[in-house]
């Protein structure tokens, strides 16, 4: 395969940014040098070439040096990885947080999705604009949630360069979104993830007993809190006990699938293709969503620990960690994690002294919601276009690399600690028959106390909204977040199990629940999940890509419509629906729909 560069020349900052992720060349065929004779011959191909997972963390790197990639970083990056440019531009193309046209190193993303626009996103986007001005050296980006919802409206700024810098202004205003992308050094302290969790302190809590128990930097801490009980139970136990006590306790995936855990891993297990992989999937953007980064934020050993009992259990000896790009103090708590463990002997060659070897690597996204689909993230991982694989065949036998590969995101796997330490029995003594153990709930909107709270499947809507204060004559709860549900406010008995709410017609999904009363104009919310669709799909298919644009094109014309023609625009919706539901190749396209026909159906938008 010919190779084809342009002329382009790195900087030198961004040839370091390059060195310091891969090592420095070695001839010139990777850029070292222009000696003719060196470059009669390739050399190093097929070892670069096993790199190309690399690649995504290499345009992180360009990307945090300089705020944008330019076609000289590029092109010295796909020679280091002998990677096409063509290729490569595809997959830095792919990712919203990267630039390839020049822009100002400091960058400002203000959320615009739900949580934040029913909280004067809008208002807040044009104050920052009016103060900051065209000369500022800030670029502003309106972008789908942050993760923050507890704290709406929000806006984060990072400034590229050698370290990037990070500031957080939520509940944001102006001046303070603002000051923190003009002077992040200075910018007022984020507050700390026990902050999120209205519940902190409660001797009930299960998966969240020591968020603001323990100090999440020490290790040390959090075995004095219980840490690392349950690894050492896995290790009495053997894989196949390990095995045995998730089913038994009837553990289902906390990502919206629902899917056994306990079959997941046997399936892995039982592979005779080796090497096996352990994934876990921290890409929650889901809008509404911001559980696995109180998680990661507050207690990052449990999950070290609960990715390496998993990875004990299905045979897999290297673990990796896809983090959402938008998480810069979780990224920061989960390394210093790993690089612990490291350090004490819970990872690496002899975990825990019992001849088993098991690492982490962590790879950052970069924007891309539907790099949360676990073939997506795999592709993402890979260093390709996050687009997803067809099924069959299914991960567990085909998966990261070709490999099999178990993948859970990051409730779902510190679900594993109380199961081992209390013993599946009692586990699955909480809850339901059919949802067994804890779950975790992010409460957003128009409620005294949002946060992220933890209940035991089978409590009522109601129960959740009272505990959060949300007061009555709402106008509609979300389910699920953009690919849920609406439901009305005189459903507050609807159970929050998974076979509770799918016998109520609508979805637990990830565990969003967003309130909204009279205050929200709900077309105008319908419209900004349909103009997200839009955005995050990866065109793929034609279904999901020409669906999404229709479904948006028809809900701006809902708004300013009524009587007979929107009821052609309705129609139109639901033929559309119908289509990307029956024929998508993935979860995006399939609940592309969901939420506008439940507010259609259930709450009477456009009536």
């Amino acid at each position: 395969m010919d190779l084809h560069f342009g002329d382009s020349e790195p900087t030198d900052d961004e040839r370091a940014a390059v060195d310091a992720l891969l090592g420095p060349p070695e001839s010139a065929w990777e850029g070292a040098g222009r000696s003719a004779a060196d470059l009669r011959w390739a050399r190093g191909g097929r070892a670069a070439r096993d790199r190309r997972d690399l690649l995504l963390p290499g345009l992180h790197a360009l990307n945090d040096r300089t705020g944008w990639i330019s076609p000289g970083g590029l092109g010295y990056l796909c020679r280091r990885l002998t990677v096409p440019p063509a290729e490569a531009y595809g997959v830095a193309t792919f990712y919203a947080m990267f630039s390839l046209r020049p822009r100002p190193a400091t960058v400002l993303h203000v959320c615009t999705d739900l949580a934040c626009a029913a909280a004067g996103a809008q208002e807040l986007c044009a104050g920052v604009e009016s103060r900051l001005g065209p000369g500022s050296g800030v670029h502003v980006e309106r972008g789908p949630c942050l993760g923050l919802c507890e704290r709406a409206p929000a806006a984060l700024a990072i400034r590229a360069g050698d370290p990037v810098r990070t500031a957080v202004a939520a509940p944001a205003t102006a001046d303070a979104a603002r000051l923190a992308a003009t002077a992040p050094d200075s910018a007022p302290g984020e507050p700390g993830a026990v902050d999120a969790v209205p519940q902190a302190g409660d001797d009930a809590l299960v998966l969240l007993r020591r968020v603001g128990a323990v100090d999440p930097e020490s290790l040390d801490d959090y075995r004095a809190h219980g840490g690392y009980t349950a690894l050492r139970r896995a290790f009495a136990l053997g894989p196949a006990g390990v095995i045995r006590e998730v089913t038994d306790a009837g553990l289902l995936g906390r990502g919206g699938a629902a899917f056994p855990t306990g079959r997941k891993w046997q399936a892995t297990a039982s592979q005779p293709d080796h090497p096996h992989y352990l994934v876990c999937n921290a890409d929650e953007s889901e809008p509404g969503t911001f559980k696995d980064r109180v998680l990661l934020e507050g207690d990052p050993f449990a999950l070290v620990e609960a990715m390496t009992i998993a990875a004990y259990a299905t045979g897999a000896h290297r673990g990796y960690l896809y983090l959402r790009g938008e998480y810069p103090r979780a990224l920061r708590r989960v390394e210093h994690a790993v690089a612990q463990a490291r350090a004490r002997g819970l990872l690496g060659d002899d975990v825990l002294g019992q001849g088993y070897a098991f690492d982490i690597e962590i790879r950052r996204g970069a924007g891309a919601y539907i790099c949360g689909e676990e073939t997506a993230l795999f592709n993402s991982i890979e260093g390709r276009r996050g687009e997803p694989r067809s099924k069959p065949p299914f991960p567990v036998v085909k998966g990261l690399f070709g490999k099999p590969t178990v993948e859970n995101n990051v409730e779902t796997l510190v679900n594993v600690l109380p199961i081992l330490t209390l013993g599946a029995r009692a586990y699955a003594a909480i809850g339901t028959e059919g949802s067994t153990g804890p779950k975790l709930y992010c409460v957003s909107g128009v409620v005294a106390r949002p946060g992220v709270y933890e209940l035991p499947f089978g409590a009522t809507l109601g129960e959740l909204l009272d505990l959060a204060g949300a007061g009555e004559g709402l106008r509609a709860v979300l389910l699920g977040g953009a690919a849920g549900g609406f439901v009305r406010d005189d459903e507050r008995d609807i159970p929050l199990t998974f076979e509770g709410t799918r016998a109520a017609g609508t979805t637990l999904g990830s565990g969003v629940v967003m309130a909204f009363d009279d205050r929200v104009p709900l077309p105008r919310l319908l419209l900004r999940i349909a103009e997200f669709f839009r955005d995050e799909s990866c065109g793929q298919c034609v279904p999901c890509r020409v669906g999404t644009v229709r479904q948006q094109e028809a809900l701006t014309r809902l708004l300013e419509r009524r009587g007979t023609a929107a009821a052609d625009d309705i129609a139109l919706l639901r033929e559309v629906g119908r289509a990307m539901r029956d024929a998508s190749i993935c979860g995006l396209g399939q609940t592309a729909w969901n939420a506008v026909e439940s507010a259609i159906d259930r709450l009477g938008a456009y009536a």
